[in-house]
């Protein structure tokens, strides 16, 4: 990420209308996000996490993708990625998972990626399992929207 990336990860990251399918449950503020922007290292191995944007061909940033949880020791992360709405179903999540998945077993020579996805999320299930990840095991009443609880699955991608 680029200090230029700013205004597009603030609005990606307090997009109410994705929380519900992830962890986020606060907003954050540019304060936060620049200051994050500033001190991440680049290096997963010090980060635990890497957090890259997705941009088109015209150099718009679509969305962003991470690799979280991140754990040398079992060569595994979880894998999450955001498209922003008037972006998708244009093939940049697609090609972003393959480029991760690529970058993760060449270079970070993982063993697998998973990512953790409510059930609700017909959307992300068909992604994720067009793009070669397998349903693991069904997590009940994982994700809270604020009003009631909605199970998730676990879905794994060995490389």
């Amino acid at each position: 990420m680029e200090p230029e990336d700013l205004e597009d990860l603030y609005a990606i990251e307090n997009d109410f209308s994705v929380w519900e399918l992830g962890i986020t449950n606060v907003p954050y503020s540019k304060y936060l996000i620049h200051d994050y922007i500033a001190n991440a290292n680049g290096d997963i191995y010090h980060d635990g996490q890497a957090r890259m944007i997705i941009e088109n061909g015209q150099h718009e940033v679509v969305g962003i993708i991470d690799l979280t949880d991140f754990s040398p020791a079992h060569k595994r992360a979880e894998i999450g990625i955001v498209i922003k709405k008037e972006h998708r179903q244009k093939g940049y999540a697609t090609e972003a998972l393959h480029l991760v998945s690529h970058y993760a077993r060449r270079i970070l020579h993982l063993h697998q990626l998973y990512a953790v996805i409510g059930c609700h999320n017909e959307e992300a299930l068909r992604l994720f399992s067009s793009n070669g990840y397998k349903v693991q095991n069904r997590l009940k009443e994982w994700l809270y929207d604020g009003e009631k609880y909605h199970d998730a699955q676990i879905m794994q991608l060995f490389l």
